[in-house]
């Protein structure tokens, strides 16, 4: 069964009244992990990293539409996902450098990036692993009787793993408000979509659980953020779960040790003139130039909160030794 596309009003109508801010919280994901490039190639970043560059569209448009109370878990991808629910940048790098500052002391690293006072209760190293989490919360809220809603962020890849099926299955069985959203940039690690997966469209697979299956221009903040809206206020409503399949891309490799030699040159550059940042730009200059100033301003000013953030990273301590054994089950 095919999914439903969802042609919301997009950047070929022009940009949204908000979209300085739009344009903010996409840059600063963007530039927080243009700095963690530099880190790692100075070899002061603990472990690997999984880089989002690309696909910052999705998870704000996401983010745009929860709310205090409610929850998001994601992959090891997930330094977007959890920016755009507003956690700290400071905290951050410091937790990607392994200092206490961090958000869980410097102990998860790049891939465990977790503020559960922000609604960011975990990003999770294993595929699939985390969307049975996110059903859990869904369960709890409407145990609760609250109106909070669940999001899970995941790629393509997961959607072939047991635990998929599995959470969209209890979800929908017992309309449970999660909002699954699906980030497919195309590759399960370096292997291509079709190589792995007997369907074109993974949201089909929505319909074999009774619950709507919604195909996206991933990379449109607007369309993006439409479509979120709509899922979000299904799930408040008690109306159940909804399956989104945001089309987007990757701009580096799987991970920092992957040149990405396999994709094929002229789809790089075809994604790359898709850029969802500089998609929005066009859509802010195409009918007022001087939106332009705009631009620079937002830029200058995220640089700034780069710099301040990282310089406060920088200047926490290591952990001490003796905090190894905490939040460790004996």
């Amino acid at each position: 069964m095919n999914p439903d596309y969802r042609p919301s009003p997009s950047l070929g109508d022009g940009a949204p009244e908000d979209s300085a801010h739009l344009l903010a919280e996409m840059m600063r994901i963007r530039k927080f992990e243009d700095a963690i490039l530099g880190l790692f190639s100075k070899g002061l970043v603990r472990g690997s990293t999984h880089l989002c560059q690309g696909q910052e569209a999705v998870t704000v448009g996401v983010a745009s539409q929860l709310r205090p109370g409610d929850a998001m878990v994601c992959t090891y991808r997930g330094h977007g996902a959890t920016i755009a629910q507003g956690v700290p940048l400071d905290a951050c790098f410091a937790e990607i450098l392994g200092r206490s500052a961090g958000l869980v002391g410097g102990r998860g690293g790049s891939m465990h990036f977790t503020d559960a006072s922000r609604g960011a209760i975990g990003s999770n190293g294993i595929v699939g692993a985390h969307l049975p989490i996110a059903v859990g919360a869904g369960l709890s809220a409407q145990y609760r009787g609250t109106d909070e809603v669940s999001a899970a962020y995941f790629g393509d890849g997961a959607t072939n793993i047991g635990a998929f099926h599995e959470s969209l299955n209890l979800a929908s069985i017992w309309k449970l408000p999660v909002v699954f959203v699906l980030e497919n940039n195309q590759y399960g690690e370096y292997s291509p979509v079709a190589a792995t997966t007997p369907v074109e469209r993974l949201s089909g697979r929505a319909a074999s659980y009774g619950m709507p299956g919604w195909f996206v221009d991933g990379n449109d903040i607007v369309t993006m953020r439409a479509t979120a809206a709509e899922a979000v206020e299904r799930a408040r409503a008690g109306e159940g779960p909804t399956l989104i399949e945001a089309d987007t891309y990757r701009h580096s490799g799987h991970s920092r040790s992957d040149p990405a030699k396999y994709r094929p040159a002229d789809e790089v550059e075809h994604w790359f003139a898709r850029d969802p940042i500089t998609l929005l730009e066009r859509a802010m200059t195409r009918d007022d130039p001087s939106a332009q100033q705009v631009i620079d301003d937002v830029g200058a000013r995220v640089d700034g909160e780069i710099r301040s953030a990282l310089d406060a990273a920088l200047a926490s301590p290591e952990p001490d030794p003796a905090e190894r054994f905490l939040d460790v089950y004996a």
